[in-house]
């Protein structure tokens, strides 16, 4: 299933004009661009079950407008590449891990990334495989590659911020055998391609900035092997874990404003990290945009934008929730990516290895010089 986007090449337009065509069916008379949800568990099937669309649990005309779209966006212009979408970002990254990996195999996770890979480790290990964790900094992975099956990435890295050489990485892993799948929430495709960078898989949550409005959950697998994606579909199938024909459509219809948002988001988030990074406080801010960062090298040459998240850490418990509860213009919530500016102290969930005073700040699209007015008079009003 083609359109006249796809035909005419759409690897040489622009971000914007991508993220508005991507996935949209050839025009036909009188009907909508992108047309409404199919809400169906079944559909008419005479004769032999043959052609697209089956049964509700396999395949829905909704899901294949946002798969084929979010495939544009994460390897424009190429071929062989196949996405699909899921109920949420942790059930793409179920799907992409128990898919690909049985009893007797080993995985390198990140020791560092988002709070929840723990657990995903505790099932690994319950099923027999061997896990092997490091830090995203410093390409440490490279120490523990040797007889793994598949390297798992994070980059950047939630909630620290930490990059790491996709393409360095990508290319050890394979020379022993093993594949890579890189958890790209925090970029987005706008950001980085995975899959360009020589990634087997781009995974994400799309309940982030690729939808961007707090009102959906949805994550996604983007491979280019036919066999590995093949498994992804018959996990996806066996365990059911398939988003909504509204939710789908919802994702795809917030596309559109993808590269408005992301260039606003990000553009904010790089002025609130040179605020913070030059307040007289030392505040320990991460932000691959900053010149100073740790990141910002690996990420300069990765990245095509840096991402709307900054961190920083505030000397205590106390002071970090007089921050949160000053902020007016910033909600106190978890997630990130929305168009609405969220910020939290991350150790109030106790999954991740931060001191008690780290605050994650998720830059939504309100006007910049509101939202570093806003931050400046938090960080005042709590010193006192």
């Amino acid at each position: 299933m083609t359109n006249s986007f796809e035909e005419a090449g759409s690897e040489g337009v622009g971000d914007g004009t991508r993220a508005v065509r991507a996935g949209l069916p050839e025009p036909v008379k009188h009907e909508p661009t992108l047309p409404g949800p199919v809400f169906a568990a079944h559909f008419h099937l005479p004769g032999d079950p043959t052609g697209p669309y089956t049964y509700g649990r396999d395949e829905n005309p909704t899901w294949t407008h946002l798969e084929r779209a979010i495939g544009e966006l994460e390897a424009p212009g190429r071929d062989g590449v196949e996405t699909l979408v899921f109920a949420s970002g942790m059930a793409a990254v179920s799907a992409a891990l128990f898919s690909q990996l049985s009893a007797g195999d080993t995985v390198v996770l990140p020791d560092d990334g988002y709070q929840v890979l723990p657990l995903v480790r505790g099932q690994l290990e319950a099923y027999g495989i061997e896990v092997r964790t490091a830090p995203t900094g410093g390409d440490a992975q490279l120490d523990v590659l040797d007889g793994a099956k598949l390297l798992w990435i994070e980059t950047p890295s939630n909630p620290g911020l930490d990059v790491c050489d996709v393409r360095r990485l990508a290319e050890a892993a394979h020379a022993r055998g093993a594949l890579v799948a890189v958890d790209n929430t925090l970029a987005t495709p706008l950001g980085q391609r995975p899959l360009e960078l020589g990634a087997d898989f781009s995974v994400a949550s799309g309940t982030k900035q690729l939808t961007g409005h707090g009102d959906v959950l949805l994550g996604y697998v983007t491979g280019s092997d036919a066999s590995a994606m093949a498994s992804v579909r018959r996990w996806r199938k066996i365990v059911g874990a398939i988003p909504g024909p509204m939710e789908a459509w919802l994702a795809h219809r917030s596309l559109a404003t993808l590269q408005m948002r992301v260039d606003r988001q990000n553009a904010s988030a790089q002025v609130i990290a040179e605020l913070l990074r030059d307040w007289p406080e030392e505040l320990g801010v991460r932000y691959p945009g900053l010149p100073g960062d740790p990141s910002h090298k690996i990420a300069a040459q990765q990245m095509r934008r840096f991402g709307c998240v900054v961190s920083f850490t505030l000397p205590t418990r106390a002071r970090a929730d007089g921050f949160l509860d000053a902020l007016r213009l910033v909600d106190d919530a978890t997630s990130f990516g929305g168009v609405r500016s969220t910020a939290e102290r991350r150790g109030r969930w106790g999954g991740d290895a931060v001191p008690e005073g780290f605050i994650r700040f998720s830059v939504g699209a309100e006007d910049p010089e509101d939202l570093v007015a806003d931050v400046r008079r938090a960080l005042d009003e709590s010193a006192k």
